[in-house]
């Protein structure tokens, strides 16, 4: 049995060494000269190594190299372009991860940093730190399908403080055409820049700091791109009036309070690090779009344990089933978990660089070996005839068919509802590549109508083999460091 083991690590790690050689020759294109060309793919062998810290002198120590030069030049004066390997990025993705149903999921993260001079940083509101501190923060987007999930572009947010400081931009070398940019707007440059490329994907989801923008929703709205966006409890939305014809907008918290205890329908939308998060949802049908076939919603996820309320403004084909719009919400979370553990995997927020040209190629190179974990994102669901019923396109029994037990005694899935199991991949199985920690931002706790008896405990997401290791990513990951040692 042990020689089996070692037999199975030895295969696994020379499949990881041939993929990410096939990796580094996708893109050995970029660099003109041959020094950056094979200092790159010592650059991705170091973030897969075993080093402590991902930085410039403990990455060039791992190549064998006596100083950081060489990789502090492949970060900032080298000749490449970060935005051409962002694209042969975005193509490799869709070419092994790419589904009609995927998700592109926005979100942000916070790099902690101290001093003045690294570009872009402030004190701002860090989901990180969870709390105002001096950081720079970076919006992501990701692709999230039943196959996995890879990130697959990135812009720095530059504040105002910035932007209206010429000296100071010039300084970190910030192009001269750059100008001020929400979050919204730079989310919705990335994905235009996704959805121009031809990147199939059904649906968008993010925080309430990107659904709290009605131009990126409209925008999405005019590009008929299906959205599910986190929204304030303060958010108005435009809803059918009760004696009226027109719509009235009203706030997502005074919507949530006026739906009937028999429509609240118990579900997860995935796992937390104690399990498969078990809340309470329902939805509500809002104002319909111009476009024929299409409707809105407001979702809303009510916390088991404290009644908490979390929106969200929904975007879809009208036979949109309730689960859907669960399971594009849930998606974000696993996104984000994701990115927690390659921060520490292949040292996503280990750089010490300064400048402009500098953020971006750092970030832009992990993205290569984290590509990409089985997903345990479930297959899109088949929108059924009658609304309110919900069914999965996986071989998965009906969400909603056992019946749950008495609040305060629910008791664990039934047999074989435990999940659903993906097979790994073969070759080359890295990191996912994860994004922000911003969860919906939470409302006061309120009292609502119990949840329905006859609901049902489902799960979408599959089960893991531990907490620690759902697929047994950092085992590989040490064999592949002793091999490359």
């Amino acid at each position: 049995m042990l020689e089996a083991d070692e037999a199975a690590d030895i295969e696994e790690v020379q499949a990881w060494a041939a993929g990410l050689d096939a990796l580094h020759a996708r893109i050995a294109g970029r660099f003109v000269r041959a020094e950056p060309r094979r200092r790159a793919l010592a650059y991705l062998r170091g973030l897969l190594g075993n080093v402590g810290r991902k930085n410039g002198w403990q990455l060039a120590e791992h190549a064998g190299e006596r100083t950081p030069d060489g990789m502090q030049r492949l970060l900032s004066t080298a000749n490449w372009d970060p935005d051409q390997v962002r694209d042969d990025l975005r193509a490799y993705v869709v070419e092994h991860l790419g589904e009609e149903g995927a998700v592109l999921v926005v979100d942000e993260i916070g790099f902690l940093k101290k001093g003045t001079t690294s570009v872009g940083v402030q004190r701002q509101y860090s989901g990180t730190a969870g709390k105002v501190d001096n950081c720079q923060l970076g919006v992501f987007l990701a692709y999230a399908s039943g196959k996995g999930r890879a990130m697959i572009d990135r812009e720095l947010y530059l504040p105002e403080g910035w932007t209206e400081d010429l000296e100071r931009c010039k300084a970190a070398r910030v192009p001269e055409q750059v100008e001020f940019r929400t979050k919204p707007q730079l989310a919705r440059l990335m994905l235009e820049r996704a959805l121009d490329a031809g990147v199939p994907a059904g649906w968008v989801t993010a925080d309430e700091v990107y659904g709290g923008s009605p131009a990126l929703r409209q925008w999405l709205e005019e590009r008929q791109v299906p959205y599910v966006l986190a929204v304030k409890c303060t958010e108005l939305l435009a809803a059918p009036g009760p004696d009226s014809p027109g719509a009235v907008r009203t706030s997502t918290e005074q919507l949530a309070a006026a739906v009937p205890a028999e429509q609240w329908i118990a579900g997860s939308a995935g796992h937390g690090a104690k399990g498969r998060r078990l809340d309470d949802w329902t939805w509500v049908e809002l104002a319909a779009p111009a476009i024929s076939g299409m409707a809105r919603w407001l979702l809303v996820r009510r916390r088991r344990r404290d009644g908490e309320l979390a929106f969200y403004a929904c975007y879809g084909p009208a036979a949109t089933p309730l689960v859907g719009l669960v399971r594009v919400a849930g998606t974000r979370w696993a996104v984000e978990e994701g990115f927690e553990q390659a921060k520490g995997e292949v040292g996503l927020d280990h750089y010490e660089v300064r400048k402009w040209p500098g953020w971006y190629r750092y970030v832009t190179l992990p993205c290569w070996p984290m590509r990409s974990w089985p997903s345990p994102v479930p297959r899109p669901p088949v929108p059924s005839a009658q609304r309110g019923t919900w069914r999965q396109a996986t071989r998965q029994p009906e969400w909603w068919a056992r019946p749950a037990a008495a609040d305060g005694a629910r008791g664990p899935p039934a047999a074989g509802r435990a999940g659903v199991d993906h097979p790994g991949q073969a070759g080359l199985r890295a990191g996912l590549v994860e994004v922000a920690p911003t969860a919906p931002g939470p409302c006061q706790a309120r009292t609502l109508p119990p949840t329905r008896k006859a609901s049902a405990a489902g799960v979408l997401c599959p089960r893991r083999r531990n907490s620690e290791d759902p697929i047994g990513y950092r085992s590989s990951m040490r064999c592949y460091a002793i091999a490359h040692s």
